[in-house]
């Protein structure tokens, strides 16, 4: 009796039930880190110097100096309402996913408030309690939630009103670190906005990766040559758009092509070699998936 091998299909199908399981698994536990980290940096270095981060957590690390209430309470507390508006305005998994991580964040400070602090010294307070902080919030954000309910609160606004979600997030934070000036003094006020700004700084590394990639817009007449010999030098591939100028109504291609940071400069003397006068736009690309780009980053 011959053997018979299961179809591709089915095959593919046991993948994906085998896989769901172990990201889910993953996802758990690299949130379960991120939380647990931000939750050092925070018992551990920013709230007994009385330092103090943007956002809901800053708000609840104010109310934590001035009540000496432990900060997980606050963190949970504030945070829960904006939990509910994020499941029902941006989604169930992202909801769950905050839920999950602040939960975390709200246990692990609770455990360590009388715990001694590392350091008193502000200054090296400041500088690992924002690195460890940027980099445990950055790992929750990575992998789909976040600790901080301000997020969802600007996403909201931003529906409403014409103001970008950064903006607000921003206005936020410049609120509150005007109200710490008042309430914990000036010094910890210019203390805490370092530690937002490189918290902030280390959180885009952690979710955009080291690895920055640039988008590049290229307008020449000799579009051919340069869309060769960017392939030639950098074996990026390259996409035509139709174009037409605006001025002298004269029709032509732009190249478009997305490339690593660390290559573009080797793009522009590629493209500078062939046209002088080469138009070169670059913007920054926050992800890249899909593609011979994202293929090649795997590797």
């Amino acid at each position: 009796m011959a053997e018979t091998k299961p179809s591709i299909g089915k095959t593919n199908r046991r993948k994906e039930n085998l896989s769901k399981p172990v990201e889910l698994i993953s996802k758990i536990f690299f949130i379960t880190i991120g939380a647990i980290i931000a939750g050092v940096a925070l018992e551990l270095f920013l709230v007994p110097n009385a330092i103090i981060d943007g956002g809901i957590t800053g708000i609840s690390l104010m109310l934590t100096n001035i009540t000496n209430i432990p900060l997980g309470i606050f963190l949970f507390v504030i945070n829960l309402p904006f939990l509910f508006v994020g499941y029902r305005q941006v989604g169930k998994k992202f909801a769950f996913a905050s839920l999950y991580g602040i939960a975390v964040l709200s246990l692990t400070t609770g455990y360590l408030h009388h715990v001694e602090a590392f350091t008193n010294d502000k200054l090296l307070a400041v500088l690992f309690g924002a690195l460890l902080l940027g980099l445990g919030v950055g790992l929750v954000l990575r992998l789909g939630g976040t600790t901080d309910g301000a997020e969802i609160v600007a996403i909201l606004i931003s529906k409403k009103v014409n103001v970008s979600v950064g903006q607000i997030i921003l206005i936020i934070n410049i609120v509150i670190f005007i109200v710490a000036g008042f309430l914990l003094g000036w010094d910890s006020a210019m203390y805490s906005i370092f530690t937002y700004y490189i918290a902030s700084k280390v959180m885009d590394i952690i979710v955009q990766g080291l690895d920055e990639s640039k988008s590049v817009t290229v307008i020449t007449r000799q579009y051919e040559e340069v869309a060769e010999a960017i392939m030639n030098s950098l074996g990026r591939s390259t996409t035509y758009l139709y174009a037409r100028g605006g001025i002298s109504k004269e029709e032509t291609q732009v190249i478009y092509c997305v490339v690593s940071r660390l290559e573009l400069s080797m793009l522009k003397t590629v493209v500078r070699e062939i046209d002088p006068k080469a138009f070169i736009a670059v913007e920054t690309v926050s992800d890249v998936t899909g593609g011979s780009f994202a293929d090649e980053k795997a590797h």
